[in-house]
């Protein structure tokens, strides 16, 4: 699960870098669509910090308010879920 959680973060990460790179140069852009699958399936960690790092999208209300809500609900959905396995 863990190596899972590393890897999807990464990704959405990387995707935010590239659509952000093809913005500047006006070339097909990565769909909205595919970087929310990406953030739901649990990569608004990677995706939050692209998001702000690059700058890309923070215009975007649902992605400006939407990524960070997501991520605080993962983070906490990681939490309850380690101490019920405790």
């Amino acid at each position: 699960m863990l190596v899972y959680i590393i890897l999807i973060n990464i990704v959405s990460f990387l995707i935010m870098v590239i659509d952000k790179r093809k913005a500047k140069m006006h070339k097909w852009r990565i769909a909205e669509k595919r970087i929310w699958v990406l953030a739901i399936i649990g990569g608004a960690l990677g995706a939050t910090v692209g998001m702000h790092l690059f700058r890309h999208k923070t215009k975007h209300k649902l992605f400006f308010i939407g990524l960070p809500f997501l991520m605080f609900l993962q983070i906490g959905l990681l939490i309850y879920w380690k101490i019920s396995l405790s």
